[in-house]
């Protein structure tokens, strides 16, 4: 081995050490801003594309195929034009019958509830829901006459009654109860002979009564109750006499509202 030292290796220049330091602190910068972003959800996305408008659409209009009219073709639509107001014709004639089938309909109303207020009557039987029906039908133009046969329903009479009742008071309406014995016999004597035209009904209390009756059985009331008036008596059938007149009453209204319940309903007015 040789005596001389070995000489030391030689060291790199300061320099090269700091630069290869520098590198690698700028790689590790690098990857650890990469890291991050990564951690924080990546880069925000880009905003989104507009999406494309759609295209319009095109309208086709058909040609006309060949050898085509055109006076044809004006022809026929005049043809349908003219369809077209028949037939708008007719609903409009449709309309018009229909509001004329209303009002008679309505005419069939109001005749049979006058019927029925009649049969109702002549049997001396409550009105019921006639009473409803007279009063919303006739009772705005025929209130006196509907007041008249209200009246006479709630005190009822009939024919049957009227004649019963001239019976029981026959020998009554005979004699005036407020006479003195004078002027029954004065009465009686007057009687006796009575001088009258051939064709003048006597008036003789006994024939008053007979025609009184002959009256009510051809249901002529207002002649009886004329007959019954006349008589010395009259003053004791107050009642009769009274019902009597409520009985023409009635069938004063009846006639009357069966007559507005007849009338022709007005025509239906033109559609406009």
């Amino acid at each position: 081995m040789s005596d001389e030292t070995l000489a030391p290796q030689p060291r790199a220049p300061w320099w090269r050490s700091a630069s290869l330091i520098g590198t690698i602190a700028f790689t590790a910068g690098i990857g650890v801003s990469i890291g991050a972003v990564g951690l924080a959800g990546g880069f925000s996305p880009r905003a989104p594309a507009p999406a494309p408008l759609p295209a319009p659409a095109s309208v086709s209009v058909p040609a006309l195929p060949p050898g085509t009219d055109l006076a044809t073709l004006a022809a026929r639509e005049t043809m349908l034009a003219g369809k077209l107001d028949q037939i708008e014709l007719r609903i409009r004639d449709s309309e018009a019958s229909s509001r004329g089938a209303a009002a008679y309909a309505t005419r069939a109303e109001r005749i049979l509830v006058a019927f029925a207020t009649r049969r109702a009557i002549e049997r001396g039987q409550p009105l019921g829901p006639l009473e409803g029906q007279l009063k919303q039908r006739f009772g705005e133009r025929n209130g006196e006459s509907v007041a008249a046969i209200l009246r006479a329903a709630g005190q009822p009479v009939t024919l049957e009654d009227l004649r019963l009742a001239l019976d029981t008071l026959a020998v009554r309406l005979a004699n005036d109860p407020n006479d003195s014995l004078w002027n029954k016999v004065r009465r009686m004597l007057g009687n006796l002979v009575v001088l009258r035209q051939a064709d003048t009904p006597s008036p003789l209390p006994a024939e008053r009564l007979r025609r009184a009756r002959r009256a009510l059985d051809r249901g002529d009331v207002e002649a009886a109750l004329a007959e019954v008036a006349h008589m010395p008596g009259v003053s004791s059938a107050e009642s009769w006499t009274a019902a009597a007149r409520r009985y023409v009453a009635a069938r004063v209204a009846l006639t009357d509202i069966e007559r507005a319940a007849m009338d022709t309903p007005p025509p239906a007015p033109p559609a406009g």
